[in-house]
């Protein structure tokens, strides 16, 4: 079985990788790393080169779990990769990071979040970071 994490590089996704690896160390579970840019651009921030993603798989053996790094891209809808990924693979639980916005925010730019918890087929583990 497996632990699907959501990351990007920000305090939201290194608190969903912390919550993710603790998760998959105590239910004795492998962990996939989702950082998906976006289909079609050239350079994205989020996006990991290979030194990066390697750092995040030592992180996980260090934690005692056994990780992959999938850099699945998506197009409009990041909410269909984690889909995809989540029909894919034996996933048992999604983590995600929140980030605070604004009632007016979340109103005009909707959220990927709530999509994903009220979309994907497994439990979503929803954290902040501190």
């Amino acid at each position: 079985m497996t632990i699907l994490i959501g990351y990007v590089p920000t305090p939201e996704g290194e608190a969903a990788l912390d919550a993710g690896l603790r998760e998959a160390g105590l239910r004795g579970e492998d962990a996939v790393i989702l950082n998906s840019p976006r289909r079609g651009v050239p350079v994205d921030g989020s996006m990991l080169d290979s030194a990066a993603s390697s750092t995040l798989v030592q992180r996980a053996k260090d934690a005692g779990v056994t990780a992959t790094v999938d850099h699945a891209e998506h197009g409009s809808s990041l909410v269909d990769t984690f889909v995809s990924l989540a029909e894919k693979h034996p996933i048992t639980l999604a983590v995600i990071g929140l980030r605070r916005r604004t009632p007016v925010g979340k109103l005009v730019m909707g959220s990927n979040a709530q999509r994903l918890l009220l979309e994907l087929p497994v439990p979503v583990l929803a954290v902040k970071p501190q």
